[in-house]
């Protein structure tokens, strides 16, 4: 039973026939401050049913409960602050850590259901830009917290392969291009043949025609217009790897927009026997008024179909295919009434698993307060942030420990990290602004900054040769050492939320904060003196490794020893 239960079960023994335990339970905060305690019950929530001011009802019912279980129960206004008792809990938590260790916080309310995460989705033969940066690294964070709740997450990239936009390049490649070029640089080379293609077709429309042919080639399974097509997605694969491969993002699936070409005819048949197509201007509709939006566009007057056919298609497979709990998509905030049309076009398909599909969106990043742009040339390359970033994270690791081994590794790790952290860190919703030398600063609420704590924890335990002993005696009541216990505590609370807002950035506050809190333990507690608390203490800041550590890598962030 957690301390919250505990709370709430002692509340309920004298107020159960106005609050349930759950009810309880939902009302109870935690205080803004230490001295009021660690769990708060607002007696508000009583005034209605019981007619009589919050601050008499709380001290009411404080009369009639029993202390026992608590260090102290005090009233503060309206507020009944329960004081939870240090060594009783210090030692369960420490020792249920210690124990666990990384499993810590696991929690099996996903049965092993699988839990498709549509995430990343760059466009081939096209960079992945800082634009990319989100969708990847939020879907991967996603996947890792699901896994800690017993969900089996499947990371699916859900390529842009396909398109008039590979008419373009096969003509532009025969026009301009060299296999060797190709190889040689393929997102570049494709990138310089599409933008060559844009900048002949102003002066030489016909060319437009030209691309609209071979694409339809394409369409009609045209051998040298397929070999092309799949050799521009292979090439431009191996490149998308190695910036996975320096994220440390794997996927599960590579099933793009192609995938799906020779299932959208069948979706339209579905439609059309469910009497769901309606004709308007020629082409076909799904009329959804009754959910307050606007038509769903299925299919053009020409025959061609559209996103939303595609992600039909795409969700009925994989309801098909992984029998999913939920399905989520990672895709940015603009596109909230494509997926709200998607979801009312399969309930009135009758798919009752249409209400597991959700879109998780998020804000843009910005750079001096301004849109990243993709025209005129202005993109900016995740690869060459990244590469930034970890040349600056050596500089300060060499500044710091200049006989650091392995500094390379560790610049990565810390470089790397630093720019997933500062995206996940904020509240996926909001817009962000990107500042490389903020990002990377190892003081702050930064990634960095958490890693160097992991790191500074490890090193004290190494000098204190420190090893688990279960049979010890763990209980801590210091001022100090309880508000990192509170913190380790609350892990648990953290996965759950995070969990059940799709929100990546609980978990990296809950690492800023324990790492803050541990910092101020360092800093006024002598954790190496010999005494009869030592093997308490040193059980605390390994306590906190393996917490931190596993904040960091539900993040995707490494956890080094040494810094």
């Amino acid at each position: 039973m957690s301390e919250k239960q505990l709370v709430a079960e002692t509340l309920v023994a004298v107020i159960g026939e106005h609050l349930s335990s759950d009810e309880i339970l939902n009302l109870l905060e935690k205080p803004k401050t230490a001295q009021h305690g660690d769990i708060a019950f607002p007696a508000f929530a009583l005034a209605k049913h019981l007619r009589k001011a919050p601050q008499v009802i709380a001290g009411e019912i404080v009369e009639q409960l029993p202390q026992k279980a608590f260090e102290k129960i005090e009233v503060v206004g309206p507020y009944i602050n329960f004081f939870l008792k240090k060594d009783s809990v210090s030692e369960e938590i420490l020792h249920e850590i210690l124990e666990k260790g990384a499993d810590y916080g696991n929690q099996m309310t996903g049965e092993g259901r699988n839990v498709p995460i549509d995430m990343s989705s760059p466009n081939i033969a096209k960079p992945i830009s800082m634009g990319h940066l989100r969708s990847t690294v939020i879907g991967n964070a996603l996947a890792n917290i699901m896994a800690k709740i017993g969900y089996q997450p499947i990371k699916i990239n859900h390529l842009g392969d396909w398109g008039t936009q590979f008419g373009k390049l096969i003509v532009a490649y025969k026009k301009w291009g060299s296999e060797e070029a190709v190889r040689e640089n393929p997102i570049q080379e494709l990138l310089n043949l599409y933008v060559r293609f844009h900048n002949e077709a102003e002066t030489q429309p016909e060319l437009e025609d030209e691309a609209r042919q071979w694409f339809k080639k394409l369409e009609d399974d045209d051998a040298e217009a397929l070999t092309l097509w799949a050799w521009f997605r292979e090439e431009s694969l191996k490149e998308f790897m190695h910036i996975y491969d320096m994220l440390d993002v794997h996927f599960d699936s590579f099933n793009g927009e192609a995938f799906y070409n020779d299932k959208m005819d069948a979706i339209i048949e579905e439609l059309k026997e469910k009497h769901l197509l309606v004709e308007s201007k020629g082409a076909m509709v799904v009329d959804l008024e009754k959910y307050g939006l606007n038509p769903a566009l299925i299919q053009k007057s020409d025959g061609a179909t559209l996103y939303i056919t595609r992600d039909l298609a795409a969700a009925e497979y994989r309801h098909k295919t992984y029998d999913f709990a939920q399905s989520l998509y990672v895709v940015g905030n603009e596109q909230s009434m494509h997926f709200k049309q998607l979801k009312a076009v399969l309930e009135e398909m009758g798919h009752e698993w249409a209400k597991d599909i959700h879109h998780i969106p998020f804000g843009l990043i910005t750079q001096g307060g301004k849109k990243l742009s993709t025209r005129k040339g202005k993109i900016v390359l995740l690869e060459e942030v990244l590469n930034e970033a970890i040349a600056s994270a050596k500089e300060q690791i060499a500044a710091k420990n200049p006989d650091l081994e392995n500094k390379d590794e560790i610049a990565h790790q810390v470089g790397v990290g630093a720019v997933v952290f500062h995206d996940l860190k904020n509240d996926r919703l909001n817009n962000f602004d990107f500042n490389l030398e903020e990002v990377v600063r190892f003081e702050g609420e930064t990634g960095p900054y958490v890693q160097y704590t992991h790191a500074r924890a490890c090193s004290i335990l190494r000098k204190a040769n420190f090893e688990i002993d279960l049979d010890a005696a763990l209980a801590l009541n210091d001022a100090d050492s309880w508000e990192v216990i509170k913190l380790l505590q609350a892990f648990k609370e953290a996965v759950t939320k995070a969990a059940a807002q799709y929100e990546p950035s609980v978990i990296a506050k809950h690492a800023i904060q324990l790492a803050q809190a541990f910092n101020k333990y360092y800093a006024h507690v002598r954790i190496l003196e010999d005494n009869e608390e030592k093997q308490a203490r040193l059980s605390l800041v390994k306590a906190v490794t393996i917490v931190l550590a596993e904040d960091l890598r539900l993040l995707g962030l490494k956890a080094p020893e040494n810094m």
